[in-house]
């Protein structure tokens, strides 16, 4: 039977027992404190923080400079150094050329996306004689165009290098300029109505060919370069204006660090342009944005308006 007295002697003895405890820790402390160095308590927190602490990794370092921006709009030149025939570029100084890529750059700022200005320099020029090698183009040294690469790198200034390459193959005449593609700013075309099968030869009314295999083993070719260089991501545009100049079309992928370009390089009227660019646009490749060249030779050059006036909108803007 419980009465009043057993009820308050338990809570009495429990609360003994409590005193004694806190006495008790109070006392081992003291004794701890008194037996222990005077840091053992910090060096231990230290310890049990490091032990359960794990400190994140250090951040990737940047990429270099340059690459493929899918937020911008490049707008640029075309041409061969020298060479007044195949293209503004070639009109102009290296300096000159950077000054009007950047001019032609500036009036599409109003465009939705800023614009980025390229170079986009002949690397091979097709030829309607075999050569020494036998394969219709005709190659030059890497060091021939280090003038505009010494003038774009580190810039805001772009530069891409065509391949037109006859008889040979893009995937060969790409091998043949590889020190170009190391340049983190630097980036490559492919001319299809340059490239052509026997017995047929470039020019001459001529429309050559590429099917899809051959500009995807380019691809491939140049993505093993970006990663085993850690280089950033690069554009491979690939011209076209004809259905033909391109065989299966559709099958053309890129890859996590090059970005595919159809660019519709077809001459004549606004019209016969945009009829062009609808070819173009038929069976792009999954993931691939869409170029647009212009000719300062045309009776009338569309505006930048007119040019990026068009379904997709292009991203790639070249002025030949």
């Amino acid at each position: 039977m419980t009465d009043g007295r057993t009820s308050r002697r338990r809570f009495l003895t429990g609360a003994a027992t409590a005193g004694f405890g806190v006495l008790a820790g109070q006392e081992l402390a003291s004794r701890l404190a008194v037996a222990a160095p005077p840091d053992a308590l910090d060096r231990l927190g230290t310890a049990a923080d490091r032990a359960f602490r794990v400190d994140p990794p250090d951040p990737p370092p940047p990429p270099p400079p340059g690459g493929y921006d899918p937020s911008v709009r490049y707008v640029g030149i075309y041409g061969f150094p020298g060479s007044s025939q195949l293209g503004i570029l070639g009109q102009l100084s290296v300096e000159g050329g950077i000054e009007r890529a950047r001019s032609l750059a500036a009036q599409y700022a109003g465009f939705e996306r800023p614009p980025v200005p390229f170079l986009e320099i002949i690397a091979s020029v097709a030829a309607a004689n075999a050569g020494a090698d036998g394969d219709y183009s005709n190659e030059f040294a890497t060091s021939f165009f280090e003038p505009h690469l010494a003038a774009t790198r580190g810039t805001d200034v772009q530069v891409v290098f065509d391949l037109q390459p006859g008889r040979s193959t893009f995937l060969q005449q790409a091998r043949e300029y590889e020190p170009l593609w190391y340049e983190p700013h630097v980036h490559m075309a492919l001319d299809p109505e340059w490239r052509t099968d026997p017995p047929r030869t470039p020019g001459g009314g001529t429309i050559g060919t590429v099917d899809a295999s051959e500009v995807n083993a380019t691809i491939d070719y140049l993505d093993s370069i970006i990663r085993a260089r850690g280089l950033p991501r690069k554009m491979v545009v690939v011209h076209q204006f004809t259905p033909s100049m391109i065989t299966n079309k559709p099958f053309i992928r890129g890859t996590e660090n090059v970005h595919v370009v159809i660019q519709m390089d077809g001459f004549g009227s606004l019209t016969l342009k945009r009829g062009s660019y609808s070819r173009v646009v038929d069976g792009l490749p999954a993931g691939a944005t869409t170029g647009w060249k212009n000719f300062f030779t045309q009776e009338r050059t569309p505006t930048p308006a007119e040019t990026v006036d068009n379904d997709p909108p292009p991203m790639f803007v070249s002025y030949q």
